[in-house]
């Protein structure tokens, strides 16, 4: 059970419902069908994720051992070898699954991919790091949009953009959460990047949804943002966690005229993010 819980730390797997939602949201965007499709894209997209975080925690060993001891690798509940050794297992896994799909599906996960090695190794060394980790969610949505069958088309590519816009704010606050430097107001405009998208791409009968979960999705975005400038009471992590969970809000404005059994999975994977987090941390 120690070990399990530790490869569940490792891989942040409360934040694995985020990414589900990312991939529904972009296989409705392209006009869904090709369901048979759908678990090899779910398992593709989770061993990625897997072996990003895996790698993440390879790459920032020096630093969490100074910074953030309570981590798998520097209290010594497992190996900085046996890390890079699962994350390799897990990325090339992942890969091999989405090229059973299709090439195209492939060939987006390949990119998917060299984004994620690419921020691990370089996010503590670059300020631009939350665009990497944007561009990493946002082909999420065109992976997803490949195994569906209108393909990747303008849509899955608007929506990524709003999503990868949220991710930058988002990514903004997280890089703080170690160094307790002062926040700037600025940088978390970007969460509102998804709102403004759906008001003006939405029109009647579809305008109605798209402002109950903007509301929805802005009112949450307060909620978490109030742990981060709020003095005395600064509390980052949850600020973070919060706005990782809302990303499936996020992924539910994306497709606002999805049929209500579709909106309840969406719901369920918030709801299921937020249940996850009260055990495994998400940042």
């Amino acid at each position: 059970m120690r070990l399990l819980r530790t490869l569940l730390i490792l891989g942040r797997t409360s934040n694995l419902p985020t990414v589900w939602s990312n991939c529904l949201a972009g296989w409705c965007l392209a006009g869904r069908g090709n369901a048979e499709h759908l678990p090899l894209l779910l398992a593709g997209a989770t061993l990625l994720y897997l072996g990003g975080m895996f790698l993440n925690d390879a790459f920032d060993a020096n630093f969490d051992a100074e910074y953030r001891r309570e981590r798998p690798i520097p209290s010594g509940a497992m190996t900085v070898k046996a890390v890079w050794r699962l994350s390799f297992l897990l990325l090339v896994a992942g890969v091999a699954c989405l090229f059973d799909i299709g090439t195209i599906t492939g060939i987006v996960g390949v990119l998917l991919l060299i984004c994620i090695v690419t921020y691990d190794a370089v996010h503590k060394m670059i300020t631009v790091s939350p665009v990497l980790m944007a561009a990493c969610r946002f082909l999420l949505y065109p992976l997803a949009a490949s195994a569906a069958a209108d393909g990747i088309n303008g849509w899955s590519v608007w929506c990524g953009f709003a999503l990868a816009a949220y991710v930058i704010g988002l990514s903004y606050i997280a890089r703080k959460e170690s160094t307790h430097v002062e926040l700037q107001c600025w940088p978390s405009l970007f969460l509102a990047a998804p709102i403004l998208l759906a008001l003006f791409m939405n029109a009647n009968p579809f305008l109605k949804n798209a402002l109950l979960i903007s509301a929805v999705l802005g009112l949450w975005i307060v909620r978490c943002l109030r742990y981060a400038f709020s003095g005395m009471e600064r509390n980052l992590g949850r600020t973070v966690s919060g706005l990782l969970a809302g990303i499936v809000w996020v992924d539910l404005l994306a497709v606002a005229d999805v049929e209500r059994p579709l909106a309840i999975i969406f719901l369920a994977l918030f709801l299921l993010a937020l249940f996850f987090q009260r055990f495994i941390p998400a940042t």
